[in-house]
């Protein structure tokens, strides 16, 4: 590993595995980049437990600037690796689908005495309780519109959604940029304007935003 290269970490969202992130990791690498595919357990440890971890795996690398690609859940754990171990190196980060304001669903889940199905999950992030984001590190929030999936079976949902998550619990306060793709929770995953959007991210600090669309500002503060 060239201590040349930027790296971006990858991580997962709940219930699933890094191998689920093993497309975006592999686009990533053809666009130059060393990637870490971070794969923890996202039910039995909480996001910071798994931040911890994550910090433990970034230690020993060997690279002067480190971004980051989080899915869902995975938006939460990273913020709460910046809250814990604020020294990171610089980097960009983007999340996919992340409930930064807190998930409707697992609030459903969790009123509803279902919050078992989410476990250590709950836990600091999905009832809307993440650390706030403070660091010096540009984030920036894609957001999904197709809503298509398990989200589907909780009615009341905020509109527009992914799916799983609405575009408003996307929005952070302190983000450099935020933008929203039709795709789904799940097909963020697989879509190729995802990771087009994450390496302009990456490159710039902003996202491409169509001419015609202004991009979200004032959620800076």
């Amino acid at each position: 590993m060239g201590v040349q290269r930027e790296t971006v970490v990858l991580v997962h969202g709940l219930y699933v595995h890094g191998l689920w992130m093993r497309l975006l990791e592999y686009w990533l690498e053809e666009a130059g980049y060393h990637t870490v595919n971070y794969s923890y357990p996202s039910i039995t440890r909480s996001p910071a437990e798994n931040a911890e971890d994550l910090h433990a795996l970034l230690e020993p690398l060997a690279t002067p600037v480190i971004h980051f690609l989080a899915h869902s859940m995975g938006g939460l754990v990273v913020r709460h690796l910046f809250h814990h171990y604020p020294k990171q190196r610089p980097g960009r980060i983007v999340t996919l689908g992340t409930p930064h304001q807190g998930s409707y669903a697992a609030r459903i889940m969790h009123d509803s005495g279902l919050g078992l199905f989410v476990g250590q999950g709950l836990e600091g992030g999905l009832m809307g309780d993440a650390p706030a984001w403070t660091a010096p590190n540009p984030l920036g929030s894609i957001a999904g519109t197709l809503n298509i999936g398990f989200g589907l079976l909780f009615p009341g949902m905020p509109a527009p959604a992914d799916g799983m998550i609405a575009v408003v619990e996307t929005q952070l306060p302190g983000m450099a940029d935020h933008i929203c793709l039709p795709v789904s929770h799940m097909q963020m995953l697989v879509d190729p304007t995802t990771i087009t959007q994450a390496c302009a991210f990456f490159a710039t600090g902003r996202f491409r935003h169509a001419r015609s669309a202004r991009p979200e500002e004032g959620m800076v503060n």
